[in-house]
């Protein structure tokens, strides 16, 4: 029987090492996702490359991939695979991290009062779900996805906005946002991705490639706040100037009318 050469190991040797079984590992040998081991005489021996390569998978199914993707991305990348990982965990955290919150349904109910005494609530309740900013739970809790959003919405509540239409309000933001997110994507793409791509990937690229995306993701956010509140200043300024042009023309109109004006009954009284 042939000897292993330093730091090679048996199927079984393998199987210990990773806490995997030798029947997965020959699975992943089926699937071409593990490499053959090194045949000597009529045994075969693995080394330290295919503990590496299954590792890999391991984080790469964490990530949400089968094997067949991650026998396709592996045949393709040519080593960069680990780079394509944590450009895949870059892609897919969350933008900015916000812990949910667990709390009563009554808490929702309170902060929909009006629309829980109009038998509205579920309805309410199946819309933040849509919106994907609440979801239901067992035994009458609620998860609140962005705990931010909910404040704010209790806050517009307390200074007299209803909640329905703040969700309504938010409904309609929800879809601008997909398209003002894909404006973003697109210029991440269009002035990274693809050139990047047209170099066939180089693998000494991969870093500045995921430190570009980390680094855009809250640029972007900075940018469109600022893109925001100009455009909340004009359009604040507008409504202001339609709302004093409106009032200016009923004063007109009661004045021509000889009808008393707001000025002149308070002046009377």
């Amino acid at each position: 029987m042939s000897k292993p050469a330093t730091g090679e190991m048996t199927i079984s040797e393998l199987a210990k090492r990773t806490g995997m079984t030798v029947r997965n590992i020959r699975a992943h040998q089926t699937r071409g996702v593990l490499p053959p081991p090194i045949v000597r005489g009529r045994t075969g021996y693995y080394n330290e490359d295919h503990v590496a390569r299954i590792e890999l998978t391991r984080e790469m199914q964490g990530e949400g991939l089968n094997l067949e993707a991650i026998r396709r991305m592996l045949e393709g990348v040519d080593g960069a695979a680990p780079e394509i990982v944590g450009f895949t965990r870059t892609l897919r955290a969350p933008f900015e991290e916000e812990a949910p919150e667990i709390v009563e349904m009554t808490e929702l109910a309170q902060l929909w009062s009006k629309e829980v005494k109009e038998g509205r609530g579920i309805e309410m309740l199946e819309r933040g779900e849509k919106l994907g900013v609440i979801r239901s739970l067992p035994e009458g809790k609620v998860e609140v996805i962005s705990p931010r959003m909910m404040a704010a919405a209790a806050a517009l509540a307390e200074v007299g906005m209803s909640p329905d239409a703040v969700l309504a309000t938010a409904e309609k933001l929800n879809r601008k946002a997909n398209d003002i997110a894909q404006l973003f994507t697109d210029l991440f793409l269009e002035q990274v991705w693809e050139p990047f791509d047209r170099a066939g990937r180089p693998e000494g690229d991969w870093p500045k490639v995921r430190e570009t995306l980390d680094r855009t993701r809250p640029l972007g956010a900075d940018v469109l706040m600022g893109v925001f509140q100009i455009a909340m200043a004009e359009a604040t300024d507008k409504a202001m100037a339609r709302t004093i042009r409106g009032v200016a023309r009923r004063e007109t109109a009661l004045a021509r009318k000889g009808k008393p004006t707001k000025k002149g009954s308070s002046r009377r009284r």
